[in-house]
């Protein structure tokens, strides 16, 4: 066995085991002499950057007109140094303010209907159009159209020297096949990455598969079902290869391999307690849920954000996709306050008492977005951390759910995406402006520099600020 070639560890070095194949972070062996973090044969540092993309359904109440009074989404003033209010569904980003880019005002267009028989099917073809911005075709065959996804333009160009060129998680059962209501697919509903305007590309619910995807383990389900069966974990299956490893590392490597098998021992252990649990014959919240997926939605999200920060870590994939939730879903989440399932509380009739209720649903959710931002602001990849080299768009394609409403719907742009993203920003777009003007600029960042449009844009957007401080907008 050979690791080092020269003085230099490959930054595609694998552990090879029976039936697991184990990727590595970056470490100092893997850096060339006299090269820093931006290194790994990219002509340009951005194109490196990390792209996460999350999609929350059902907007947010905050962009009611009641809500947007109240500020539960977008600050009273714009530029740096915004406040959040307690009450506002993003205040438990506030740790993270220096590294948030708010969007407010924008539109999503494309997911209203624009014939009278798309009327009333705004929550199935509305996720369709989340990271592509182009308008689905109504159709319940296998004629789907919608576009090719932000996070797949990327993928394409910057992502085909990974193991993976993306990755696809969602929370939600998404296993639907055929036609969902208003005569459109339920492939629409399904998935928020295309790879091209005919082809949504299916999202990873449970744990255990993203796991599997990630360390090889099993060359097929029954040598998989065999290794769980023993008990043994993973990094059993290696532990030679990993001895042979640390010899040649310094202690610095030393210290940072430890530290990540503990992470994938600490993961791999809470999949086998959630699926060990949902084995035991106890009722399940999720009875139609694989036995890897927890039936705690708190649990289940930090669970797929762990392995996400895996992913990027190894340098597995650049390029991940998350969906949230399934549009018009019932699932109620007690631990918010609101004992109200989430669609039904969506349509909150604009009474003040209810947007408040849904707003604690919102904030619930939210909660486990910042788990996230400090497990990547706690990861050192090279000289800077997993969040400061990633762009992370999170927002949704509604905005007022209560009218399926997709004007002044939410984009909030996280992390400092190598230097291409400033952060501590709230940036507000004049009336009618589409959101895919947000997101081409995003695309440009990203080193898409010759890309001219982007499913409905009109131009670019700006995503900096050199107006009134927040002091001076409120001294008027």
């Amino acid at each position: 066995m050979h690791f080092i070639t020269g003085k230099q560890l490959s930054r595609r070095t694998f552990l090879h085991g029976v039936g697991a194949t184990v990727g590595l972070p970056l470490l100092d062996a893997m850096i060339p002499a006299g090269k820093g973090a931006g290194f790994g044969g990219a002509k340009d540092p951005k194109d490196l950057t990390k792209l996460i993309c999350i999609e929350e359904v059902h907007g947010l109440p905050g962009c009611n007109d009641w809500g947007a009074t109240q500020n539960l989404y977008s600050p009273s003033t714009t530029g740096r140094d915004f406040e959040i209010l307690p009450e506002n569904t993003l205040s438990p980003l506030a740790d993270f303010q220096d590294y948030m880019t708010i969007v407010s005002n924008t539109d999503v267009r494309m997911a209203e209907a624009l014939a009278p028989p798309e009327i009333g099917g705004d929550h199935f073809r509305s996720s369709a159009v989340f990271l592509t911005q182009s308008h689905p075709k109504q159709t319940q065959g296998s004629d789907i159209h919608a576009g090719t996804s932000l996070d797949q333009l990327y993928a394409k160009r910057f992502g085909q020297d990974t193991p993976l060129p993306s990755m696809q998680f969602c929370i939600e059962d998404l296993d639907q096949a055929g036609g969902c209501t208003y005569n459109y697919s339920c492939a629409y509903t399904d998935s928020i990455s295309w790879s091209t305007p005919n082809t949504p590309l299916p999202m990873i619910r449970d744990p255990r598969v993203a796991f599997d995807m990630l360390f090889g383990t099993g060359n097929s389900p029954e040598e998989r079902a065999e290794r769980r069966m023993s008990r043994r974990s993973i990094l059993d299956w290696i532990s030679s290869e990993v001895s042979t490893l640390v010899r040649e590392l310094g202690v610095a490597d030393r210290r940072r391999m430890e530290q990540y098998l503990q992470n994938v021992r600490e993961i791999e252990r809470r999949i086998e307690m959630v699926e060990r649990r949902n084995s035991s014959g106890d009722e399940r919240q999720l009875p139609e849920a694989p036995a890897g997926v927890p039936d705690d939605f708190a649990e289940h999200t930090r669970l797929m954000y762990d392995l996400q920060v895996l992913a990027l870590e190894t340098d597995m994939t650049r390029v991940m996709s998350f969906k949230l939730g399934r549009d018009a879903q019932n699932r109620a989440h007690p631990e918010s306050g609101s004992d109200k399932a989430f669609h039904p509380a969506s349509h909150h009739g604009g009474q003040e008492e209810n947007v408040l209720d849904f707003n604690k649903i919102c904030t619930y959710r939210m909660t486990t977005l910042p788990y996230f931002l400090e497990k990547l602001q706690n990861t050192m990849a090279g000289e800077t951390s997993l969040l400061d080299q990633s762009m992370i768009i999170w927002g949704s394609p509604m905005a007022d759910a209560n009218l399926h409403n997709h004007r002044r719907a939410p984009l909030v742009f996280l992390g400092k995406a190598n230097g291409q993203l400033e952060g501590n920003l709230h940036v507000e777009a004049s009336e009618g402006t589409p959101m895919a003007n947000a997101m081409l600029t995003a695309l440009h960042k990203l080193g898409l520099d010759d890309m001219d449009r982007f499913g409905d844009s009109t131009g670019e957007f700006a995503l900096n600020y050199t107006g009134p401080t927040a002091e001076e907008q409120k001294r008027g």
